[in-house]
């Protein structure tokens, strides 16, 4: 028995074991403190003006970890939420790396093969505070779950009661994809109510009870509120990262609240979440490569108003989900199979006024819509009557629908000629069919639909976008249906032509690993500068229903061109092309902008000469979250070079001018990326050296 006893008695010491806290890489002169007695971490930060953020951190091994979360207003001390312990649930499947393309696969169901749902179990046995310029980050060790293993990661950023929480977990398996869901528990009565807006932008709540089981929220600006009498707490995801593609942007209830989550959680929470099926088509989820630090993260934050309060400090990370107009610029998005022609206009459906899509860009802050209509759904080689029918109901709804406020242009996915999946687009109605039989003619004047063009190879297409002033790019390159394009013809004649733009930019595969977004294109995009054929990447959102319940924000991206205003359709809109075909852009997924980037003086899609060693490059950027790093990137025509620029002395919603000399000695092109802590950010075009 004694023995029985002295064991009891050696595992409640080292429950109640005093947790080291490292404080060595603090530095208190970054506006933030830190105090540390017995097992109890105090952090206060500055959090806006006349605000102070503050979160109070118990390492005990039977306490929750928040022992509170407050906010100082003036001489006010508000207690925003106590007594929580952070939950995740890490849902793992396999990943094909084997039939296609390896890590970049689209085309990939992990829910129909087997996968597993963990609770990532929390042991606090270690701890360490450190700086990160204006931020600080507690690590608290360690996380486990089965074949993955890592720390529990909070971050604060000075200028705002903004924090990011984090399960930073590794594994060693390989073909492993993931999922994770998210949120903040507790086992008291923490919350006297649950906010959250509709997708109609309705404020709704509930009142929590310890007894009400959880339930799944189809929500607004994917932010869920827990308020109490002091205050407000958000609990939402990073915007993009967050979002794995799908052809589809349903709004998949992507937010919880309520007791026992997934019956695996223990207490009653708010948080994020996904759906295990996605749009029930293709369903990635995330890749997890092995010996990868995956973030599996969400934000919160504080403020001492209500639940309508706080989701209004949300909504300006993402401009209330709208793309920002920018003097000197215009807003164009790329990709849409919404197929409003086929499904609608000619499947003899009353046709609306005002269509809930062009609504929706509307909202979103979109100028220009770039279709591609027809995806397998209409008569791309024939019969004429048809074909040609299909393109002039086109034709007819883009003018009807286009107005001094949004402009809906016609294109389409032709798939054709070329190889791999491409986009057309042309800066005028043209009428072609993809196909020609032997003795009929190139070009015909039809009595009813004028010109019209019949196409039958490579050469031919070329032809037609020569005649037409049009332009093609590889769409989705190095994946779907584009797997090994644009590299199977990069030789080709007409990828080397100037009508041949280059390929489209969007956040596919996801990998929470990264603090940025869409690197298979991005590489892509080095890839061919160095290629040395001038090519160009504009962003695509490659979706299609466009309706307001659906989450399109998080699945659209956007390309700022340089247009002073917007054509009409009437009138053709050849300077939406131009802009194009001479890099006159920057892409973006929103919260960060590049107004303004010349290296010598000389801005994207132009040369310079190289007269001295070093070069001026001169950039601005506005931001919305706190700014991570930008990167200067170049190339030789065989390498690449990276010159990285730490932002993390920056606040949220900012704006700045960098000036930056550098040496490009030997160096045929550069350009510019910047990212802030939620992996948005934005991308130039390239400026060429001659």
């Amino acid at each position: 028995m004694r023995y029985i006893i002295l064991f009891a008695l050696l595992s409640f010491g080292t429950l109640q074991a005093q947790v080291k806290v490292d404080l060595t890489n603090f530095n208190r002169k970054n506006g933030a403190t830190a105090s540390v007695k017995g097992n109890i971490v105090s952090l206060s930060w500055p959090a806006g003006t006349g605000k102070t953020g503050k979160i109070i951190l118990d390492l005990s091994a039977t306490q929750p970890v928040f022992k509170s979360i407050e906010l100082q207003e003036g001489k006010n001390n508000h207690q925003i939420a106590a007594a929580l312990d952070p939950a995740f649930v890490l849902t793992v499947g396999k990943r094909d790396l084997i039939s296609q393309n390896g890590w970049n696969i689209f085309f990939d169901k992990v829910p129909k093969k087997p996968f597993k749902a963990h609770n990532i179990e929390f042991v606090k046995q270690s701890a360490s505070v450190h700086s990160i310029g204006t931020r600080t980050v507690i690590t608290i060790g360690s996380m486990k779950a089965p074949d993955f293993s890592g720390n529990f990661e909070i971050t604060i950023y000075n200028g705002s009661p903004l924090l990011n929480i984090a399960a930073v977990m590794t594994t060693e398996k390989d073909s492993t994809a993931i999922l994770y869901d998210t949120g903040l528990i507790s086992k008291t009565a923490t919350w006297e109510k649950i906010g959250w807006n509709d997708t109609r932008e309705q404020m709704q709540s509930m009142k929590p009870t310890l007894g009400d089981s959880s339930k799944n929220l189809q929500v607004k600006y994917r932010t869920v509120v827990g308020e109490n009498s002091e205050g407000s707490l958000a609990v939402f995801p990073a915007p993009h990262q967050y979002f794995y593609p799908l052809d589809e942007a349903f709004n998949l209830k992507f937010v919880w609240a309520g007791n026992h989550y997934r019956k695996m959680i223990n207490g009653y929470g708010i948080g994020i979440r996904q759906d295990l099926y996605g749009d029930r088509r293709f369903v990635p989820w995330f890749n997890a490569p092995p010996h990868t630090k995956q973030r599996l993260n969400f934000f919160v934050l504080m403020s001492a108003g209500n639940s309508s309060a706080v989701l209004e400090e949300v909504k300006k990370f993402t401009n209330n989900d709208r793309f920002s107009s920018l003097p000197g610029y215009k807003t164009l998005t790329s990709h849409f199979h919404n197929e409003f022609i086929m499904q609608v206009v000619l499947a003899d459906k009353p046709i609306p006024e005002a269509p809930t899509f062009i609504d929706v860009m509307k909202r979103s802050g979109v100028d220009i819509i770039h279709l591609g209509e027809f995806h397998y759904t209409a008569h791309a080689t024939g019969p004429d009557s048809l074909r040609l029918k299909e393109l002039h109901a086109l034709f007819e709804q883009c003018e009807r629908l286009s107005s001094k406020d949004i402009l809906l242009l016609p294109g389409e996915e032709p798939n054709e000629f070329f190889g791999g999946h491409w986009m057309n687009f042309f800066p005028k109605p043209v009428y072609w069919v993809m196909s020609r039989k032997e003795g009929m003619p190139f070009v015909i004047e039809d009595p009813k639909y004028g010109k019209v063009y019949r196409i039958a190879n490579e050469r031919e297409m070329l032809e037609l976008l020569k005649k037409e002033n049009g332009l093609a790019w590889t769409a989705h390159a190095r994946t779907k249906g584009s797997t090994g394009y644009p590299d199977k013809y990069r030789s080709a004649d007409f990828f080397k032509d100037e009508h041949f733009l280059g390929a489209a930019w969007k956040a596919m595969p996801a990998d929470l690993s990264l603090p940025f977004l869409g690197k298979r294109v991005l590489e892509l995009m080095d890839d061919m500068n160095n290629w040395g054929d001038r090519k160009k990447v504009l962003a695509e959102a490659d979706l299609f229903t466009i309706e307001p319940e659906n989450e399109m924000y998080a699945h659209l991206n956007i390309n700022y061109l340089k247009l002073d205003k917007l054509p009409e359709f009437k009138d053709g809109w050849q300077p939406v092309l131009d802009a194009l075909q001479q890099g006159k852009f920057f892409s973006s997924t929103g919260e960060v902008l590049i107004p303004e980037f010349t290296v010598n003086g000389k801005s994207t899609g132009e040369e310079i000469t190289l007269s001295d060693k070093n070069v001026n490059v001169n950039f601005k950027l506005k931001w919305t979250f706190p700014m991570n790093y930008a990167e200067i990137i170049s190339g030789d025509g065989a390498k690449v070079y990276r010159e990285k620029i730490i932002l993390d002395q920056t606040l949220p919603f900012g704006e700045q001018v960098f000036h930056k000399s550098i040496d490009l000695t030997g160096r045929k092109w550069v350009r510019l990326e910047a990212w802030d802590v939620a992996a948005n950010g934005a991308f130039t075009q390239t400026v060429w050296i001659k």
